[in-house]
């Protein structure tokens, strides 16, 4: 969302609402998934084919406290894996991101925070209508910490954000805080949601949680969605656990029954520090202890389906 740690909105958005959303039960499928798109993250250097590194210190208009930069103290590969580190540092930066900036506002202005972080982006590089997108990853843990996986339209074809849709496979915020209202063993919830409806402020949103005690054991696991004509289906470790349809969302650009969700869109992996949500939930704030952090990657992996791969059906099930 432009709450993913720096999404395309120029004002604040909103916090996921937890909307209970059925598990698809899909019947036999009538087709098998076909590998399009991947990096493994196998190389020395992040492959400039597939990722642009950010550089900018916006803040995401969620007040996060983070510059991302594409210095490799924030963004590298290691042992075949993609690695975005949070530090506990001043740093001064470009104020908007190149891409983006309000109108009239000086391409050159500087912003400082007290954080340096990562975020990597397939914009013009690769984007994809439907399919099935997994990301094998494991994040770090502590107050303020805010990693997400999400998807923006390649094009703003119905508008400003959220006219055009935004699709959150998963974000999670302040993992493994234990406080009295927290989770038990520590705030475990992986939130999946869709951006969407008028360009902000009249903006919508939509989202289902799910507690995965996974999320804070130390290890990888695999967050995805399959993404068809007219509904999206979030998964993690290959099972569903939400499902939204074309009846869940809208765009006030156009009345087909698929917009905003019928477009190309491209993928964004970060690691933000702080922001309005993670810091209004858990213990409140950033803490600034156990820094530097690390989201880390092992893989992403883009599949299509050989049945229908125009609208991804055919591979689920109806």
């Amino acid at each position: 969302m432009a709450g993913c740690g720096g999404g395309s909105s120029s004002g604040p958005a909103p916090q996921p609402i937890a909307t209970a959303t059925p598990t698809p039960t899909p019947t036999t499928a009538t087709g098998s998934w076909q590998l399009v798109w991947s990096d493994e993250f196998d190389g020395t250097t992040l492959d400039p084919a597939n990722w642009t590194a950010s550089n900018d210190c916006w803040g995401g208009g969620n007040e996060e406290r983070q510059c991302y930069t594409p210095r490799p103290e924030n963004v590298r590969l290691e042992n075949g894996t993609l690695v975005l580190t949070a530090r506990s540092e001043q740093w001064t930066g470009p104020a908007w991101p190149a891409s983006f900036g309000p109108g009239g506002v000086d391409p050159n202005e500087q912003r400082s925070k007290p954080y340096t972080s990562g975020k990597v982006t397939s914009e013009n590089l690769a984007s994809w209508t439907y399919g099935r997108f997994e990301i094998r990853a494991r994040f770090p843990q502590g107050q303020g910490m805010w990693p997400a996986i999400w998807m923006l339209p390649e094009e703003s074809h119905y508008g400003s954000w959220a006219a055009s849709g935004e699709i959150d496979i998963l974000e999670t915020v302040n993992p493994g805080v234990t406080c009295p209202g927290c989770e038990a063993g520590g705030e475990n919830s992986i939130y999946g949601t869709l951006h969407f409806g008028g360009q902000w402020p009249d903006n919508a949103n939509r989202g289902t949680d799910l507690s995965f005690p996974g999320l804070i054991d130390g290890e990888f696991h695999t967050y995805g969605i399959v993404w068809e004509q007219g509904r999206i289906i979030w998964t993690v470790d290959g099972e569903a656990f939400a499902s939204m349809t074309s009846a869940d969302w809208f765009t006030s650009a156009t009345t087909a029954p698929d917009a905003p969700f019928d477009r190309a869109f491209h993928l964004i992996l970060n690691l933000a520090v702080g922001g309005r949500w993670p810091e209004s939930q858990g213990l409140g704030g950033v803490s600034d202890s156990g820094f530097p952090k690390r989201m880390e990657v092992d893989w992403v992996r883009v599949y299509e389906c050989d049945a229908d791969p125009a609208t991804g059906r055919g591979c689920v099930g109806e």
